[in-house]
């Protein structure tokens, strides 16, 4: 499922993350690879703040939209 649909507080695992390359590589810069925890903080007008590799980061739903979980 996308990590759009994610519950608040829940952590889960990373399964796939899509997108153009610059996109992947962007999003793996970040910290969000296949096998890490993600565990999403809130949403804010769609906008998600979650908590990767020990680290509070905020991403749009668009992006939202390509990490799977």
């Amino acid at each position: 499922m996308p990590l759009t649909v994610a519950n608040i507080g829940e952590e889960n695992i990373i399964k796939k993350v899509g997108g153009k390359p610059e996109v992947k590589k962007h999003l793996e810069a970040l910290g969000f690879v296949a096998g890490g925890n993600i565990t999403v903080i809130s949403t804010l007008g769609g906008n998600l703040i979650v908590n990767v590799k020990e680290s509070r980061v905020a991403i749009s739903k668009e992006m939202a939209q390509k990490i799977i979980v």
